[in-house]
């Protein structure tokens, strides 16, 4: 993909790896959708990315986000990239963690960049042409303690996108898995603590993690060569990332039985 004139859409767009993919966007011609909860931080953001739309509000608000689906498609005729960034993370044991926490994260994390993507699809595969990010975690190829909700919507969100990705290759239109490692990101000080409440401070390894424009530049990079998983990790975390990569060969072999009708039989035997 080369993104110069492209539309691009990212939620979580007022900080972290979301404002600098916003950035980086920007330097490469591309006209940006910028969204988030918090519309003054999406301004910052935006004066510094030339054309743009922003369109705040809460994932967690389907009609909202109806509402800015339609209004992301109509500001330039369509959407070629949308990256689902938003979400939030997790500080605390399973053992002394409310399911509340649980709910939150899986609506937050999970339903809510389902949602994002399901509200794209159609307009994609009319057109013939578009891309889908999803932000996962290497916490969402390897069970990380502390964090077990939000591994569980990272490894669900993998499936999901995995799935739709076969359900798509003969549409068109890609579907990108991303696996950040540690990226330094207020991630840890915003995260969900047991009783729900936000950490509010950090973690070394998060503060000495990848520089979120570094990141930011890998993903899009990965995007643009067309790259279905795309790791962005050092030390630990890669070798952890690789070890757990899905081979190009099981998603070529998907690719091939939704070429080969295999779609159709499946809905012929339903009916």
């Amino acid at each position: 993909m080369d993104y110069g004139d492209k539309v691009a859409w990212i939620t979580g767009a007022s900080s972290g790896i979301g404002a600098a993919l916003c950035r980086d966007l920007a330097s490469r011609g591309a006209h940006l959708v910028l969204s988030g909860r918090d519309e003054a931080r999406l301004g910052q953001v935006a004066a510094d990315c030339g054309e743009t739309l922003i369109l705040p509000f809460d994932v967690r608000d389907e009609a909202a986000l109806a509402d800015a689906t339609a209004k992301a498609i109509a500001w330039k005729g369509g959407v070629d990239l949308a990256v689902a960034n938003a979400g939030v993370s997790q500080r605390s044991r399973a053992l002394k963690t409310d399911m509340q926490v649980y709910r939150d994260i899986i609506d937050i994390d999970l339903t809510a960049q389902i949602a994002f993507s399901q509200g794209l699809i159609a307009h994609m595969v009319e057109r013939g042409s578009g891309a889908l990010a999803f932000i996962s975690s290497i916490a969402g190829k390897v069970g990380v303690p502390m964090r077990t909700a939000y591994s569980a919507v990272k490894f669900g969100l993998a499936g999901y996108g995995d799935a739709l990705r076969g359900e798509l290759s003969q549409t068109g239109v890609s579907v990108h898995m991303i696996y950040p490692g540690s990226v330094a990101t207020d991630v840890s000080r915003n995260a969900l603590t047991a009783d729900g409440s936000k950490r509010g401070v950090s973690d070394k390894v998060i503060d000495e993690g990848i520089p979120a424009p570094d990141a930011a530049k890998t993903m899009l990079d990965g995007i643009a060569a067309g790259e279905r998983e795309i790791i962005v990790a050092q030390g630990m975390e890669l070798q952890m990332g690789e070890l757990r990569r899905t081979p190009d060969a099981l998603f070529d072999q998907v690719a091939a039985m939704v070429a080969s009708g295999y779609m159709e039989r499946m809905e012929e035997k339903a009916s």
